[in-house]
């Protein structure tokens, strides 16, 4: 408001309002008028300091609704997809995706990182299927390596690292590998590696004592082995002729080289959809925070063969986070790194722009946060999905959607909005597979399942840096997630194929051949809470519950 003729201008936007301007004796005290426009000129009021706007801008001082951002709060259950023309059956369309751009998932489907629901047994199962799980870090740096290299030894085309043990260890070190790893023999090496023995089950059967040298029970005569270079088919024929299960693969001096079983043959024609790495081994990811033990977790992943890392905090648009993504990629160049969780656009740009492959969306929406009620923060997850991959695939990197699927359905709508996977806590906890306690309830059978900023998972672990609390003694904590039960659910194997099942009726409604046909062609629709209540059974009492529609 500059010179003589400068007029200020008040536009009303109720039936009346009273305008209090603030003290002294020539500035307006109350003013009164009806919806409309009243303008005046500048100079017939003298408006105090503290009144005047910022130096360098106009106008007044910000209006609360200029306080709100410019797009609707969508989440997923204020839209449906509209159908459309389609000549796609859902039984053709493709749901390959990538989780970044260098690993690529023969479903969109992730395991999140939290301690009941992934560890081992959880990430091998989903690969199998074609997903990929991330181990959580709420365990020792050991621990949580071990898990990985579980994971990755746990089938394989050719194993080119085997376990092997000398003649001269104890027996009892051969049972004790074979039954952390699941395994059913070792080879056995001298001292230059070169292959003179393989235990296996068939050798131990019968022996009490322990305590003797493997070198007394092993299996050292009429070895049968195979070349380099042999191909699976080729050892298949091998193992069929002979009779046996392991295949030990040497170089012309009988050095031990590789590995292959009947059992990862037969584990690829079981699950030739699993995700599997160039090497034959399935995919697995594994969680990191921003702690004092960052540089050490992560170098001992690395070393255990993890395909991806996620920087797994709550506020992912933070320096100390920003910070962790550029030491991770600066030591580790050629390393998968995805870093949340974030909810705009903004937030993405920074951590691309900080070196991650892909992006995790959702502050607030899991069944068991309550960071929304707590610190009032989030963005609804559709919206924040949106928002999120219209920058983060200006840049060409990918979205996961994290948080808030209850049903198949909220997959379509996510991967419609724009992510690339999904990533599922509570659906999965129930499984057999996850690592929650079994509980039995009122009748029913649950699984534990609890938030990572949940009291418990924050005294019991290393989940404190996740919300920023590292510091904190046990008695000043400040949650942001509950402790609960998730039904039990059986197999997750049978919980995927009805999640993807519902994600491929979706996609022939809307007549989307593949993922990015489906960003390309889906429509939203506004429904209203009549509609929401529409849209589940309703006016009928369930007699017989469906495997893919869960009621509280």
């Amino acid at each position: 408001m500059k010179g003589a003729d400068a007029r200020i201008t008040v536009r009303m936007h109720g039936p009346s309002m009273e305008y209090m301007t603030g003290e002294g004796p020539y500035f307006i005290s109350h003013l009164r008028f009806f919806r409309g426009v009243v303008s005046f000129p500048a100079s017939a009021y003298n408006f105090p300091k503290s009144f005047r706007p910022p130096e360098g801008q106009g106008g007044f001082p910000m209006k609360f609704e200029e306080k709100f951002v410019s797009y609707e709060g969508f989440t997923f259950d204020d839209v449906l997809l509209e159908p459309s023309y389609s000549e796609v059956l859902p039984s053709d369309v493709c749901i390959r995706t990538r989780l970044t751009e260098s690993v690529s998932l023969n479903i969109p489907l992730c395991s999140s990182a939290m301690d009941t629901v992934t560890e081992s047994r959880l990430a091998i199962a989903i690969a199998r299927e074609g997903g990929i799980g991330i181990v959580h870090r709420n365990m020792s740096i050991e621990k949580q390596a071990r898990e990985v290299d579980v994971v990755k030894r746990s089938e394989s085309g050719v194993i080119v690292d085997p376990f092997f043990l000398h003649p001269e260890d104890m027996v009892s070190e051969a049972i004790g590998l074979m039954e952390h790893f699941h395994i059913s023999g070792v080879p056995i090496v001298d001292g230059g590696k070169k292959l003179v023995g393989i235990i296996t089950n068939r050798d131990l059967r019968f022996v009490t004592d322990y305590e003797q040298p493997i070198s007394r029970v092993m299996t050292k005569e009429n070895l049968i082995t195979a070349p380099e270079g042999t191909t699976l088919a080729d050892a298949q024929s091998i193992l069929m002729k002979y009779k046996v299960e392991k295949l030990p693969i040497v170089d012309g001096n009988g050095t031990l080289k590789g590995l292959i079983t009947i059992k990862d043959i037969q584990k690829a024609k079981d699950f030739p959809n699993a995700a599997k790495d160039g090497g034959g081994r399935l995919r697995v990811g594994a969680a990191v925070g921003v702690g004092t033990d960052l540089a050490e977790r992560a170098a001992a992943l690395v070393k255990s063969g993890v395909d991806v890392i996620v920087v797994d905090t709550a506020h992912g648009h933070s320096k100390k986070v920003l910070d962790s993504v550029r030491m991770l990629r600066t030591s580790y160049p050629d390393l998968v790194i995805i870093g949340g969780n974030i909810a705009t656009a903004e937030a993405g740009e920074a951590l691309i722009e900080a070196g991650v492959d892909a992006v995790k969306v959702g502050v607030g929406p899991g069944s068991i946060c309550t960071t929304r009620i707590i610190a009032g923060i989030g963005v609804p997850q559709l919206a924040a999905i949106y928002n999120v991959a219209q920058a983060a695939h200006k840049k060409g990197k990918t979205v996961i959607a994290d948080g808030g699927i209850r049903f198949s359905g909220d997959i379509v709508k996510a991967l419609a909005a724009g992510a690339d996977s999904v990533m599922i806590g509570s659906l999965f906890a129930g499984t057999e597979e996850s690592p929650g306690e079994l509980i039995i309830y009122r009748g029913r059978s649950y699984k534990s399942y609890r938030g990572m900023g949940s009291l418990g998972a924050m005294k019991d672990g290393c989940s404190k840096d996740r919300y920023f609390q590292e510091g904190a003694g046990n008695d000043k904590l400040v949650p942001e997630g509950i402790e609960g039960l998730a039904a039990h659910k059986g197999a997750l194997s049978g919980v995927v194929f009805q999640l993807t099942g519902g994600l491929r009726s979706g996609m022939g409604y809307v007549g989307a051949k593949d993922i990015p046909d489906l960003q390309e062609k889906a429509r939203f629709v506004r429904i209203s809470a009549a509609s929401v209540k529409e849209n589940h059974p309703h006016d009928v009492v369930v007699t017989k519950e469906a495997p893919n529609y869960w009621v509280e």
